[in-house]
C-alpha cells in the first residue's frame, strides 16, 4: 500500500567538506552506529491457536477458487485511493479465478509471474444465522506473503506485514448474519532494505519505457499470495485465548510433567482470577484418559504422569513421535463449561552442552536436510498430498530432521513433524541480511559507507524481532521443535553485526530458554561476529561447488579443517547446515563432472569420509544436505530451470544420490540408536561361492 512511499529516498544536501572532514565523519560515524541499535520492544502476539473445532468451537474454511485481479505496476495504491474493497472486485477491474491457498505467480501464462507489487483477491460467502448469537467470529490466515490489508464487507479489518507467518482478526461486528458476506483482500510482494527477508526495487529502461524490477540476493524464487488455509471460526464470548506447554521428564524417563497455562479473553477474564478455572485432563494414544486436574483459581497448573511414554526423534525409539492429547476445559465459578480447546503434547527433555544435544539425555546425531516450501503450478502454496509424500520421503531415506529454510514453514507440516518425530530446526525469514544504503547524490560517500556499513539497522532490528516473536509464539508448544535459527547466511563479517545479533539472540532467549539458538553462517570463521550469540554454530559451505568447482580431491581435509576452527574460535557444538552440488537429472558422466549424478554422488562421498573423522571428535553433533528437492529461484544463467541441488528432483523423485545418503543415514542410525535396515536397503549383488 506505501509502495511509492517505500520507494521514495530521503535526499541529502552535502555542503563543502574537505577530505579531512569527510573521513571524521565516516571514522566518527562507524563507532556510532552500534550506539543507535536500541533494545527496542516488540509487540507481542496475542492467540493465534491453530482452530479446531470442539464442543464450544466452530471452524470453516475459505479455502477455494478466489477472484483475482493484479495493480499496475506504475500505480500499486489506486485500488486503495479508488476503494476496490468497497464493492465486488469485478467492479473495478477485470478479474480471474485463483486458487487458495497457492502462489499466483505460476498459475497464469501470461507475465504474472514477473509482477511486482499489489495484487487483490476477493470472494463471497455465507455465515449462518446461529454464529450470531453469543458468540465471536475470527477471520484467520495461515500465512500471505509479504504484506496484506484484509476489508471484510468494506470494512478494514487487519493489516499484517511477514509472510509465512499467520494472523487473525475479529470479526464479529463486520459480518452479515445469515446473509452473504465479501472478504477483500490486498497482497504485496515488494521487498525492500527494511523488510523480512530483504530485498530492493529500481527502475529499468526497457522496450516500452521503464520497468520496475524486483532483485533480492536470496537463492530461492520470491513467490506470492495467499498461501496458506483462510478461516473462519467461532469462540464463545470468554474464551481461551493462548496455551502455553512445557514439558519434563524424570526416574530415568519413566516419569512425566505437563505444565501449562493459559490466556483468557472476554467479559469475564476481568473479573478475579478465582472466578475463572481450569480442568486439565491429559489422554494418550488410544484415548484413554491417563491423569487430570482441575485448578482452583488459577489458569495454571501441572499433570503428572506415570509409565510416562516420551517423546523420540525418528530411528531413536521404536516408537517416535509419540502425542499426547490435552484437553483445556475452562470452567466458570459455578462449573459452567465455557471453552474447550485440545492440542496435541509430546514429553521430551532438551539440553545442550558445549560439545552435545541431548533429548531425553540421551545425545542426539543430526542428520537430514535444509527444504524449501516450493513445488510446481502452486508454488510455495500449501499442498497437503505433497506435504505427505515429503515426510514419506523423509523416513524413506532416514532422515531425523530438517531446517526451514528459510522462513517459517505451514503449521500443518509443524503437526506432521510432531506425529512422525522428525526434529526442526525452526528458522525464522531473515535470510541474506545485506547493505542496505538509502540513494544519495553523493556516490563517493556512498561508497565509502559501503566499504564499512552493513544494513543492521533499527527498522529492521525490529521487524526481525518481531518475526522471532511471532514463530516463537506460533510454534512453542512443539515438541519436534528442537533449536531455533535466528538467521540463514547473514552478512555477519560487518562490524555491527556483533552487536545486531546480540539483541536478537537475547531477545530469542528472553522468549524461550528451553532450545538453543543457532544461525546458518556462510562467512569465514575468522571474519564471523555473530557465533558469539549462538549456543550452537551451523556452517554452511559448497566445497567443490562454488569453491575450487570440480575439485573432488578438495572437500574432505577442508570440512574437516573449517569445522575444527568454528569449534576451536567457539568452543561450541558444530553442525555443517548445508553442502552439496547441483545435478541435473538423467545426466551421467564418467570420470564425475560438475552437474552429472555421478559428481553429487562423489561430492557427498567426500563429505561423508569428512564428517566421519569429525564425528570422532565428540563436538560435531550434525550434517545438513542442501537441498532434500529441487526449487525454483530467480532467472539468472547459473540457475538451468531453478536450483538443482535437490536429493530428489522438484517431482519428489529420487536422483541417483539419494539411494547413497539412504545408506548412509539408515547406517548411522544403526549404529549410533540400533535402528533396524529396511529390507530394501541393499540390494542383492551376490552370494560368494568358496
Amino acid at each position: 500500500m506505501h509502495l511509492r512511499i517505500r520507494l521514495t529516498c530521503r535526499k541529502y544536501e552535502i555542503w563543502a567538506l574537505s577530505f579531512f572532514s569527510l573521513v571524521t565523519g565516516l571514522y566518527v560515524l562507524h563507532f556510532s552506529i552500534a550506539l543507535i541499535l536500541v533494545n527496542k520492544e516488540v509487540p507481542p502476539t496475542r492467540g493465534m491457536l491453530y482452530p479446531t473445532e470442539s464442543e464450544t468451537r466452530e471452524v470453516r474454511s475459505l479455502d477455494g477458487i478466489w477472484n483475482f485481479a493484479r495493480s499496475d505496476q506504475s500505480n500499486p495504491t489506486q485500488g486503495v485511493r479508488d476503494q476496490w474493497y468497497a464493492q465486488d472486485l469485478s467492479q473495478s477491474r477485470p478479474t480471474i479465478p485463483m486458487p487458495v491457498p497457492a502462489s499466483y505467480n505460476d498459475i497464469t501464462t501470461d507475465n504474472l509471474r514477473d509482477h511486482v507489487g499489489t495484487v487483490w483477491y476477493d470472494r463471497k460467502f455465507f455465515v449462518p444465522s446461529s454464529w450470531g448469537k453469543d458468540q465471536r467470529v475470527w477471520l484467520r490466515f495461515g500465512s500471505v506473503h509479504y504484506e496484506a490489508y484484509v476489508w471484510v464487507n468494506g470494512e478494514k479489518v487487519v493489516k499484517h506485514e511477514m509472510g509465512h507467518l499467520p494472523f487473525e482478526a475479529e470479526v464479529t461486528n463486520q459480518l452479515n448474519y445469515g446473509a452473504e458476506n465479501r472478504i477483500t483482500v490486498m497482497c504485496d510482494n515488494a521487498l525492500i532494505q527494511t523488510s523480512v527477508p530483504q530485498g530492493k526495487i529500481t527502475e529499468v529502461p526497457n522496450d516500452s519505457g521503464v520497468a520496475i524490477v524486483q532483485s533480492y540476493t536470496f537463492d530461492f524464487f520470491n513467490y506470492a499470495g495467499i498461501h496458506r488455509s483462510v478461516h473462519l471460526y467461532t469462540t464463545p464470548k470468554t474464551f481461551i485465548e493462548e496455551v502455553k506447554v512445557s514439558t519434563g521428564l524424570s526416574d530415568n524417563n519413566t516419569a512425566g510433567e505437563v505444565a501449562y497455562s493459559i490466556r483468557v479473553s472476554g467479559r469475564a477474564a476481568n473479573k478475579a482470577d478465582n472466578d475463572l478455572h481450569v480442568q486439565a485432563s491429559l489422554y494418550d494414544k488410544k484415548g484413554q484418559l491417563v491423569t487430570n486436574e482441575t485448578t482452583e483459581g488459577k489458569l495454571k497448573g501441572h499433570l503428572q504422569v506415570s509409565q510416562v511414554k516420551p517423546w523420540w526423534p525418528y530411528l531413536m525409539d521404536p516408537e517416535p513421535g509419540y502425542l499426547y492429547q490435552l484437553e483445556i476445559k475452562l470452567l466458570a465459578a459455578n462449573k459452567e463449561v465455557l471453552d474447550i480447546y485440545r492440542l496435541k503434547v509430546g514429553l521430551r527433555t532438551l539440553r545442550w552442552t558445549n560439545t552435545q544435544f541431548l533429548i531425553n539425555e540421551r545425545p542426539v546425531y543430526f542428520r537430514g536436510f535444509g527444504r524449501h516450501e516450493d513445488s510446481d503450478i502452486r508454488g510455495k502454496g500449501l499442498d497437503n498430498a505433497l506435504m505427505v509424500r515429503d515426510f514419506n520421503l523423509l523416513k524413506w531415506i532416514g532422515a531425523n530432521s530438517y531446517r526451514t529454510s528459510h522462513y517459517p514453514y505451514s503449521e500443518e507440516s509443524m503437526q506432521f513433524a510432531d506425529e512422525h518425530g522428525i526434529m526442526i530446526i525452526d528458522e525464522c525469514p531473515s535470510v541474506d541480511t545485506e547493505l542496505s544504503l538509502a540513494p544519495s547524490p553523493v556516490g563517493f560517500i556512498l561508497m565509502l559507507v559501503s566499504l564499512h556499513f552493513r544494513n543492521f539497522s533499527q527498522e529492521l532490528l525490529g521487524k526481525h524481532k518481531s518475526s522471532l516473536e511471532q514463530l516463537i509464539h506460533r510454534d512453542r508448544n512443539h515438541p519436534s521443535v528442537v533449536m531455533w535459527s535466528i538467521a540463514n547466511e547473514p552478512r555477519t563479517g560487518s562490524i555491527n553485526a556483533g552487536s545486531y545479533f546480540d539483541l536478537v539472540a537475547n531477545f530469542t532467549r528472553s522468549l524461550d530458554k528451553s532450545r538453543p539458538i543457532t544461525a546458518a553462517i556462510a562467512i569465514p570463521y575468522n571474519q564471523d561476529r555473530v557465533g558469539r550469540s549462538l549456543d550452537i554454530i551451523s556452517f554452511n559451505r559448497y566445497n567443490a561447488w562454488y569453491s575450487n568447482t570440480g575439485r573432488l580431491d578438495m572437500v574432505t581435509h577442508k570440512v574437516v579443517e573449517e569445522a575444527e576452527n568454528w569449534h576451536t574460535v567457539y568452543n561450541k557444538p558444530i553442525i555443517m547446515s548445508e553442502y552439496g552440488a547441483d545435478t541435473l537429472e538423467g545426466l551421467h558422466l564418467q570420470p564425475a563432472y560438475v552437474w552429472s549424478e555421478e559428481f553429487q554422488t562423489e561430492v557427498f562421498s567426500r563429505h561423508f569420509k569428512a564428517f566421519d573423522q569429525l564425528r570422532r571428535k565428540g563436538w560435531f553433533i550434525g550434517e545438513f544436505v542442501w537441498n532434500f528437492a529441487d526449487f525454483k529461484t530467480a532467472q539468472s544463467y547459473t540457475r538451468v530451470g531453478g536450483n538443482k541441488k535437490g536429493v530428489f528432483t522438484r517431482a519428489r523423485q529420487p536422483k541417483a544420490v539419494a539411494h547413497l545418503l539412504r545408506k548412509r543415514y539408515f547406517t548411522l542410525g544403526r549404529e549410533l540408536d540400533a535402528c533396524m535396515f529396511p529390507e530394501d536397503l541393499f540390494t542383492y549383488i551376490a552370494d560368494l561361492i568358496a
